[in-house]
């Protein structure tokens, strides 16, 4: 399969599947936004609230995000598969993709991403959050790493992909600068900061659940495909 082919429109269970994930992602970002608000403004218990916030750690949004990142790996280790038994081009950048995968989803419960603002320290304004530095350049090199991996996908499929990549980046890297900023400032236990948190989290749910459903799409058409 490569760019040039005839790109089509996704199939109908992958339209069905992101109406589920979108659905999900909506209770989620309203009961977290909700838990936020009566947390500050009417007197919430904190540990209600914590269960429910997108901004706190080890609770139902944190297991949700680390579902939808290991469901992504499942995708690709599934697309994997079918590239190394038809020893299809780039079979080894999916593979490193299910791997890459795999990590995030532990990361996204467990937060070694956190341990990464060891290596710079004394950063401070919108770099407050140090590991955001060698993230960035992880993101960047896998980024150059991938562009011929990219090229040789069909056109649809790689403009979900770029899509879903842009807004999880978006949110996981860049929303991080100006929340950044605010805490050093301000502290995390405010509305703002809240708010602020809120829009990355949301904008990573996003971007997982479009990856999702681009993955979801592109294995059913290999499915369909004869083997050579």
């Amino acid at each position: 399969m490569s760019a040039s082919e005839p790109t089509s429109g996704l199939p109908p269970g992958a339209r069905a599947l992101g109406r589920v994930l979108f659905g999900a992602l909506a209770i989620i970002a309203l009961l977290g936004i909700a838990a936020d608000v009566a947390y500050f403004y009417l007197g919430l218990s904190g540990r209600v609230a914590a269960f429910f916030s997108l901004t706190a750690e080890s609770n139902l949004p944190t297991w949700y995000a680390s579902s939808l990142l290991f469901g992504c790996a499942l995708l690709l280790g599934a697309i994997a598969r079918d590239a190394f038994a038809r020893r299809a081009p780039f079979r080894f950048h999916w593979a490193a993709l299910t791997v890459i995968f795999v990590y995030m989803s532990l990361d996204e419960a467990v937060e070694i991403h956190e341990h990464l603002g060891d290596v710079v320290q004394g950063t401070s304004g919108v770099l407050f959050f140090g590991w955001v530095i060698p993230a960035a350049a992880i993101v960047c090199a896998l980024g150059a790493a991938y562009v011929p991996f990219l090229k040789y996908l069909d056109r649809a499929t790689r403009r979900r992909i770029i899509v879903a990549g842009a807004i999880y980046v978006g949110g996981a890297l860049f929303v991080e600068l100006p929340l950044g900023y605010w805490t050093e400032r301000h502290g995390d236990d405010n509305f703002v900061y809240a708010l602020i948190d809120f829009v990355e989290e949301t904008l990573e749910l996003a971007g997982a659940s479009l990856f999702v459903v681009a993955l979801w799409g592109y294995h059913g058409r290999l499915a369909r495909e004869p083997r050579a």
